[in-house]
């Protein structure tokens, strides 16, 4: 059976850490791009960050680069969501996603979806 399955979310201060881990089953993540998207309340879905099929570069949103940073665990055939000093407008359901193609991930489609985690940024 073909699954993502996101862990690691939680409830953290301002400032703080979280790692996301995003783990497949069914089918093996180095065969595609993969992305973490998020979704506030209230607002449209947002593409975070992205590791590309072809050589493993990754891209991020403005909105978080330099605080956080993706990888993949070929291994484990998991992918993370290292979350550093964030923020309260970091607030949302995060969710990961594969796609043979970059360019449709990029667009917000995906061959395969998780169910998401929760992730909220309060004192």
């Amino acid at each position: 059976q073909v699954q993502l399955v996101e862990s690691g979310g939680g409830l953290v201060q301002p400032g703080g850490s979280l790692r996301l881990s995003c783990a497949a089953s069914g089918f093996t993540l180095d065969d595609y791009a993969i992305g973490w998207f998020r979704q506030a309340p209230g607002k449209g879905r947002e593409g975070v960050s992205y590791i590309s099929r072809s050589d493993g570069s990754t891209y991020y949103a403005d909105s978080v680069k330099g605080r956080f940073t993706i990888s993949r665990d070929n291994a484990k055939n998991t992918v993370y969501l290292q979350m550093d000093s964030l923020k309260p407008e970091d607030t949302a359901v995060y969710y990961c996603a594969v796609h043979i193609r970059f360019d449709r991930l990029r667009l917000g489609i995906g061959n395969y979806w998780g169910q998401g985690t929760q992730v909220t940024v309060s004192s």
